[in-house]
């Protein structure tokens, strides 16, 4: 794994705990889904757990005023990101830059399961489909 280094004293504390929450629960062997909104956190990143088990299934085609970068943990997707078409496995990371429509669909066997990161604070979406 690659790194920048940089000065530590750059970084100084900004008075923030640490937060635990909860984004899904994993226990009742069911799909993971759930989101934490970046407010909660104390950051400017919100995250998503989205899975589903039905081929061809998925969020309808929407927009955000931030990028979002999806982590494909595990299974199989199709990514549609504006006039781009992008197969993702399990370990593959997709981007969806602010303003293009995107969605995405499992494309099987099994579970499509996403962790995905929108780099803002709160969760903008506006569904296109």
């Amino acid at each position: 794994m690659k790194f920048e280094p940089f000065d530590p004293a750059t970084a100084q504390p900004d008075g923030r705990r640490p937060t635990k929450l909860k984004l899904f629960d994993a226990t009742n062997g069911e799909v993971w889904r759930g989101h934490l909104l970046g407010d909660a956190l104390g950051t400017s990143v919100t995250v998503l757990a989205y899975g589903n088990e039905t081929i061809g299934e998925g969020p309808k085609l929407h927009v955000h005023p931030y990028d979002e970068v999806f982590i494909v943990i595990a299974g199989r997707g199709r990514f549609y990101v504006g006039d781009e078409i992008i197969d993702a496995e399990i370990g593959d990371v997709v981007l969806g830059p602010k303003g293009i429509p995107h969605r995405f669909e499992n494309l099987g066997p099994g579970r499509l399961q996403t962790l995905d990161l929108h780099l803002g604070p709160r969760w903008y979406q506006h569904n296109l489909g």
